[in-house]
């Protein structure tokens, strides 16, 4: 059974509708072939890298001790076959809490490492999957950077490949935001299925 993570930052919980485009991603799921650990963002106690936060982060990295706690969500996020990411379109990328859950995870050798090429993805993941729903129409704009920045961290990470399923324009003046979310959701569901 391969591992399948789920990094869960929908802030609005219950009322979000990134969590229905995740649900319908998770019901078409096939439970016979992933386990799947639900990650909460919103429950975990992530800090920014910063001040003695960031400095006892960099003694353990100097010292080697990859094993230490602190490290755990690198670890995990590393050792996923699948990783699925479920955050909101918030400032023209994603949630802070998102990118701090990204910092968190950047563990050179854990999930990425460093040699005399540059630098090069540790994570075994063979896929990273973004679930984004958007109340502005920005699918191929320029202003878009939360599916550029998820797919350049896949890329970073080593992961063998990216989609991403958004629901554009939910909030755009006399738009049919069932609809939209509908159809993608029925995307997400094609997207699980064919995993």
């Amino acid at each position: 059974m391969k591992e399948l993570l789920f990094v869960d930052c929908c802030i609005r919980g219950g009322q979000s509708r990134t969590a229905a485009l995740a649900r319908a991603f998770f019901g078409a799921v096939d439970e016979k072939a992933y386990h799947v650990t639900r990650l909460d963002l919103t429950a975990q106690d992530l800090k920014p890298l910063a001040g003695n936060f960031f400095e006892a982060r960099q003694t353990l990295l100097a010292q080697g001790r990859l094993d230490h706690p602190r490290f755990r969500y690198a670890h995990q996020f590393a050792q996923a076959d699948l990783v699925v990411v479920a955050a909101p379109f918030w400032d023209l990328t994603y949630p802070a809490l998102l990118k701090l859950y990204i910092e968190n995870v950047s563990v050179d050798g854990i999930t990425f490492g460093c040699n005399a090429q540059g630098i090069y993805g540790k994570c075994r993941g063979e896929k990273l999957v973004f679930l984004t729903t958007r109340g502005g129409c920005y699918e191929g704009s320029p202003l878009e950077q939360g599916s550029r920045s998820m797919e350049a961290l896949s890329q970073f990470f080593g992961f063998g490949s990216y989609a991403c399923v958004a629901a554009d324009g939910l909030d755009a003046e006399g738009a049919d935001s069932r609809a939209i979310l509908d159809e993608a959701c029925a995307k997400a569901r094609d997207l699980a299925k064919a995993l």
